[in-house]
């Protein structure tokens, strides 16, 4: 008899075990809802400038220059591995972290500078951009070519769409901001910009 215990010790220590989990589990799944609830407080702006507008270029960028009236220095260029862009005539301009009026202005400055024309008119389009990336509960998350006029939700259908997870309607985008990340708590509206990433988070239920 003194190796067993008595029914009524063994079912309190049951319900004391089971009891026991329940708060385990509970106390996980709280943390996780935590984490999972929270959202920056700031508001991602719902007006931004166009992409183009103040959009430094880095290499592998291709670009459109239009050189008015010269159709012959006109064309599609790409920026190589060092930022350089090669053109006719003008030769090696390095155009990696300006933006495209700027290089413009500097095509034209060479342009004269070297005789070719007396008062040249030069445009330079960005093509493509810098890629923005989707994380979290999406069915494909990954990295992703940016276009022009994208919102959060155009972004998360490029990535398969929400997963079974997500919490649908709203993510956190995170965008650097004079070079430092800023995150926001964006709506399936809110346009994007290149290079941002936006996070799908875990429903709490």
């Amino acid at each position: 008899m003194h190796g067993f215990r008595s029914m009524p010790a063994l079912c309190c220590l049951g319900l004391f075990r089971r009891l026991t989990g329940m708060v385990l589990v509970a106390t996980l799944a709280l943390s996780g809802c935590v984490g999972l609830d929270s959202f920056p407080d700031q508001e991602a702006p719902m007006k931004i400038k166009g992409p183009s507008e103040g959009y430094l270029l880095e290499p592998g960028n291709l670009v459109r220059l239009t050189v008015f009236g010269e159709s012959n220095l006109s064309g599609d260029f790409t920026l190589d591995p060092s930022g350089t862009l090669a053109l006719p005539l003008v030769g090696n301009i390095r155009a990696a972290g300006l933006t495209a009026p700027v290089v413009a202005g500097r095509i034209e400055e060479m342009l004269r500078k070297n005789g070719y024309l007396q008062e040249p008119k030069v445009a330079v389009e960005v093509l493509t951009f810098r890629p923005f990336y989707v994380l979290g509960e999406v069915r494909s998350p990954g990295e992703f070519p940016y276009l022009s006029g994208m919102t959060v939700l155009s972004a998360i259908a490029r990535a398969g769409g929400y997963d079974y997870r997500a919490r649908q309607g709203e993510a956190v985008l995170v965008r650097d901001v004079n070079g430092e990340q800023v995150q926001y708590h964006a709506l399936e509206r809110t346009p994007i910009l290149p290079g941002d990433i936006i996070k799908v988070m875990e429903r709490m239920f």
